[in-house]
């Protein structure tokens, strides 16, 4: 009898899990696009070593930060992918809402400055791992950052 109950109480948080995950997912991707449409205006330029710039009143750096963690369901959806290998779309899309919201973030900043563009845009991103130095992603750290200039 206790064993059944473990094994509902498993399958009732990986359904919570996976609904809740996926509502804030569309919810958070759904504020991407919409603020990703209102900052088109700035381009972003990665250029290689010794650009030519462009003729610049002001320039400052500027950085958008964001850790995304990641829900019950993904864990256990990549945990199984591990065991036969390929890709793991569960954090795929973790990575890439993490990218998006960091640029966003970034541009938001430098709009906010009276930025033209923004030169030399670069990402990193960092692991976090899982409570208890579990080996295991909990979230993800991404890191986006640019030279921004006024013209």
């Amino acid at each position: 009898m206790g064993s059944f109950l473990e094994i509902l109480i498993f399958l009732g948080l990986l359904a919570l899990g996976y609904f809740a995950g996926h509502y804030f997912e569309r919810k958070h991707y759904k504020s991407i696009r919409l603020r990703e449409s209102q900052t088109l205006h700035i381009p972003l330029i990665t250029v290689g070593a010794k650009p030519p710039w462009p003729n610049a009143k002001e320039a400052k750096l500027f950085i958008g930060g964001v850790v995304i963690s990641t829900d019950y369901f993904k864990t256990i959806s990549a945990g199984l992918r591990n065991l036969v290998g390929g890709r793991v779309m569960a954090y795929e899309t973790l990575l890439d809402r993490g990218r998006r919201e960091a640029l966003l973030r970034m541009k938001e900043q430098a709009i906010e400055w009276g930025a033209t563009q923004i030169l030399n845009v670069r990402l990193e991103t960092a692991s976090i791992w899982g409570a208890e130095g579990k080996q295991s992603v909990g979230s993800v750290e991404v890191i986006a950052y640019g030279t921004g200039i006024k013209e």
